[in-house]
Parts: structure tokens; sequence; C-alpha cells
């Protein structure tokens, strides 16, 4: 099958082209490599020749463009004439989309709808749309697909209208689709500037781990095991037109999470802060819907990920000296 992946080269957009290459389906991929104005251009382009080490992709299929260009946009469906697009270039996080709110719109209203309408145009079959647990707004342990989204900040509330979007086209009858609700999701090869990262790095340095609300909790999940849900949306039939959670459904505090990554790297310490109060409160999401439809069954308990991520940290010929 030929599929194109937008935001190919992220953190989960590597990891879910790398397993459509493995099943033997033909990967292409748009991704503009920007730093948003946070990323060090440094620490990104290790990243970026990391990933495309592990993808391995033609520079035939790799587009270095922006999903804003209509027109450019438009010219890659045409060239590549993809059966499913899976959707992930946005503004990754809230803290990203606050610090330029407009840029952000950009991105994730006008670009989702200058992909959407290429694949209408070029007739896709499926479109896979990368959203959030973030569209929850508040929540606790088990909440489902099913539940009232109320999402808190700009972030959120553009990845639900992008949902509604997406629902829409199909609703018209231009493709089929399938959205994904991600949580928390780390791992190697991610930026520094994230909650497991930061942790890790920091107390790997030997700093004062900084946690915002000792009681908040996430649904941490591995990348490896958030490719595989994308990547089973993206091909089961019985995902059509339908809504999934994608974690590992286990709420663990960012108290717990820092104690643990102190615990692994034998350094560091913890100071406890009040809560952010641009973030909700968030638990476990219920993955049953995506157990039953897609035979999703996550592998990796935060333990473990903590511990394969701070080998590779101590591995990584950029990191490492950094950490000393």
């Amino acid at each position: 099958m030929n599929i194109l992946v937008t935001g190919g080269l992220g953190l989960i957009g590597h990891n879910v082209v790398t397993r459509l290459q493995q099943q033997g389906h033909t990967a292409s991929v748009i991704d503009n490599r920007t730093t948003y104005g946070m990323i060090p251009p440094a620490e990104l382009d290790y990243l970026i020749v990391e990933r495309l080490k592990k993808i391995q992709l033609s520079p035939s299929h790799l587009y270095n463009r922006d999903i804003c260009n209509k027109d450019s946009i438009d010219d890659i469906f045409e060239m590549e004439q993809p059966e499913v697009m899976i959707h992930m270039a946005s503004f990754p996080r809230q803290k990203v989309v606050n610090a330029n709110p407009a840029w952000g719109a950009r991105v994730m209203m006008e670009g989702l709808i200058n992909v959407l309408e290429s694949a209408k145009k070029h007739h896709v079959k499926r479109v896979v749309y990368i959203s959030s647990s973030m569209v929850y707004g508040d929540f606790t342990n088990d909440v489902t697909e099913d539940a009232v989204c109320r999402p808190q900040g700009q972030y959120g509330i553009m990845k639900l209208a992008g949902e509604d979007l997406v629902k829409d086209y199909t609703r018209r009858g231009c493709f089929d689709h399938a959205i994904i609700r991600p949580s928390a999701v780390y791992g190697p090869l991610d930026v520094e500037d994230r909650v497991v990262s930061k942790f890790m790095l920091t107390a790997m340095r030997g700093g004062v781990l900084r946690v915002n609300g000792a009681g908040e909790t996430l649904d941490f999940t591995y990348v490896d095991d958030a490719a595989d849900g994308i990547v089973a949306a993206a091909l089961v039939p019985a995902a059509a037109n339908q809504t999934f959670n994608i974690t590992k459904s286990h709420s663990v505090s960012l108290l717990q999470a820092a104690e643990m990554i102190v615990k692994i790297v034998a350094n560091g310490s913890i100071e406890l802060r009040d809560k952010d109060a641009d973030f909700p409160s968030r638990g476990a999401l219920n993955i049953d819907r995506a157990r039953a439809v897609l035979g999703y069954d996550p592998q990796i308990d935060v333990a473990e990920g903590f511990d394969n991520y701070h080998a590779w940290f101590k591995n990584s010929l950029y990191w490492a000296p950094k950490t000393i």
C-alpha cells in the first residue's frame, strides 16, 4: 500500500514510517524540519540525521515542504497518489502553541485543510488524524473515547476542531478516517524539552527535577507502542470512522516518574512545585476499543520504558557528552 505520512520525521512519525516499511508498504514523507522557534538547531539536526538512518527513505519520497503551502502539498499528492494519509504534521504540544498561537493556528488549521483538500482531490481512501488526549480537558482514569471533550488551552481546542474537520470530510463522502488520541509519548530520539526527556537529562546532569504538581498524573506511552497503534488504525478495515485512545492506559504521577528516574540514573534531586495552571489534570485513558478493533496491545510499561530511554541517552553521541 502507498502511504503518505506528514510529519514523518518526528518522534512518532519516523517510528510509524519504520513499521510501514517493515510491513512492506511504500511510505513517503512530508516534513519541514521546523524548530518551532524552540528546539536548538544543532539538536534537531542530530535527531533528523538519526531518524533518517532508521527509515532509510529514498530522497524521491522525502519532501521538505510546509503544509501551509497548498500548491506544493497538492503537487506531492499528485506525484505520490497515496491510498492512505497519516497526518502528524502539527504544532506538537501546548507550550509551543502558547509561544506563537497565530503560527500554531495556521499550521493546525490551514495546514490541515490543505492536506484534507488534497486527500479529497486525489481520492485518498483513509485519513488517519493524530489528535491528543488534551481534547478531554480535565479527566480521571478510564476515560473512553465517548467522553465529553472540554479542552483547556488553544492546543487542545484546535486538536478537537481538527477532529471535527476530518469527520466533516467523511460526512461528505470524501474518504473514511481514523482519529488517534495519544498521551505523553516518550522514547529515544525525542527532543529534550518534554517532561520525560527533561527529567532524565536533568538527573543525568545531577540537577534538580522540578515537579509541577506532585499528584498530577500522565498516561506515559512508549513511542513504539504509540506507533503500533497508529499503523493499525491506518491498515485495519474495521477502524474506519472510529476514534481510538492509543496509550499504555496506566497513570503515573509526575512525582512517581521523577522518583523512578532519579533511581534509574542514581543521580539528581527533586523539587515540588505547584501545579501548572496551563495544563489540565489527566489520568489513564481507556483503550478497550483499540484492543478490540485494532488488536492493540501496548508492551512497554513505564519502568522498562524509562530504562530503555536512559540506556539510549548514555550511548548517544550527542547527549552523552552533554551529561558530564
